[in-house]
């Protein structure tokens, strides 16, 4: 009788079941207008080789554009009384001869279609009090709808933005320093993908919104590649930053395999949930062979960190900055990052700090033995030509941290 139905469409189809039950007719059925055309996207029917979901046709010649246009009433018990009607494909074919069709109405007062029951014989029981039913039956029904219908008009506004940013060759990156605390020396870069100003949104809501729509790894693959042109533009190694989701996708490890790895940092951020460490392990495993260093991002924001970070076996854990923030007055946030430094730096990880914004914040990472920093303090993110020249930067030498519990 009909494909499979999603929840939402069964809710309506029992909404639809209740009206022709209740009207004693043949069909009863949720149609959506666009504007153009009308689509049957629910049907309940006892006529099932009549009406069928997914039908479609004209809208200007259909029933229920003429009673939206009062050129009929709502409430049709025979369709012969009114000579527009009988002009309307419906009245040959399937030769319906009564109608109740009512609006359906979102909460921001748009039309999303109709409710509609039809016979294939006129009714003259058929009255105002039935379309009461009918209004109660389209009510429920848009509350069902609505939700959906404002989720597709999400991923279209996301689709318009994203998709000529895609083809642009995908978000731009800038380049933020990291420092060494001890000497102020910079040892290398993070590469920070920036979108629009006019989006008014954070990259990583950016690059979430995009998930949420399936083009996600497609973005960061390309965020990748264009922080990939830049290592030929300044000296020391530059942290690009990926999703564990991505990095197992074959366009990530093919891009990853063209790059000079010795001098990347990869980023995982601790935001994002693992969900096979088996196949993340066996994806780095022949890079990070090659020299790639690997990084856990955010630590102290995400979800389980000593997991997270005793599986992987990072080189580097970067400190979230919102337990960065304010330690200079803070003892607990400054136990805190002395506890994760003591337990990075006893499994041979470096510790970098994020979002320094202060000498007094710098001073106190220092002292708690954090290795390196980055932040306003030491640099806004910008063009590669905007690192400091006089810096020498450096690039540490591969560390295989936690070696023995990435074995286990």
């Amino acid at each position: 009788m009909s494909r499979g139905r999603s929840a939402a469409e069964q809710q309506i189809a029992d909404l639809l079941h209740t009206a022709r039950k209740s009207l004693r007719l043949s069909v009863a059925f949720l149609s959506r207008l666009d504007g153009t055309t009308q689509h049957l996207e629910v049907v309940d029917t006892s006529v099932p080789f009549l009406f069928q979901e997914g039908y479609q046709q004209r809208q200007e010649v259909t029933l229920c554009q003429a009673i939206l246009d009062r050129k009929l009433p709502q409430v049709v018990p025979n369709l012969k009384d009114f000579p527009e009607a009988m002009k309307l494909p419906a009245a040959r074919m399937p030769r319906l001869r009564s109608y109740v069709s009512v609006p359906v109405t979102l909460s921001d007062g748009s039309l999303y279609g109709t409710f509609c029951a039809a016979g294939l014989t006129t009714d003259k029981d058929l009255t105002t009090r039935d379309k009461a039913l009918m209004d109660v039956l389209a009510s429920a029904a848009a509350v069902i709808i609505e939700p959906e219908v404002r989720s597709q008009e999400r991923r279209e506004e996301i689709t318009a933005r994203l998709d000529p940013l895609i083809a642009a060759g995908g978000p731009t990156v800038v380049l933020q320093p990291i420092i060494a605390l001890a000497t102020g020396q910079r040892v290398g870069a993070e590469a920070l993908s920036r979108f629009p100003g006019d989006w008014g949104m954070a990259p990583d809501v950016c690059f979430a919104e995009a998930h949420s729509i399936g083009a996600g790894h497609r973005l960061e693959v390309l965020a990748l590649e264009r922080a990939a042109t830049l290592l030929d533009r300044v000296e020391g190694y530059v942290a690009m930053n990926v999703s564990p989701a991505t990095l197992l996708t074959d366009e990530c490890g093919e891009l990853l395999a063209r790059l000079p790895l010795h001098r990347i940092l990869l980023e995982l951020s601790e935001h994002d949930q693992v969900e096979d460490y088996a196949a993340l392990t066996a994806a780095l495993a022949p890079l990070r062979a090659a020299g790639l260093r690997l990084a856990i991002d955010d630590v102290g924001a995400g979800f389980s960190s000593l997991r997270h970070i005793v599986v992987t076996a990072p080189d580097v854990i970067k400190i979230d900055r919102s337990i960065v923030t304010g330690l200079d007055t803070d003892p607990v946030l400054a136990k805190l990052v002395a506890s994760l430094a003591e337990f990075a730096h006893g499994c041979d990880v470096q510790v970098v700090a994020e979002g320094v914004e202060t000498a007094a914040e710098h001073s106190r990472l220092r002292e708690l033995g954090v290795d390196h920093g980055q932040g306003w303090h030491f640099g806004r993110p910008g063009p590669p030509e905007a690192l400091r020249a006089a810096d020498a930067p450096r690039v540490p030498a591969p560390r295989r941290a936690l070696r023995a519990a990435a074995e286990v």
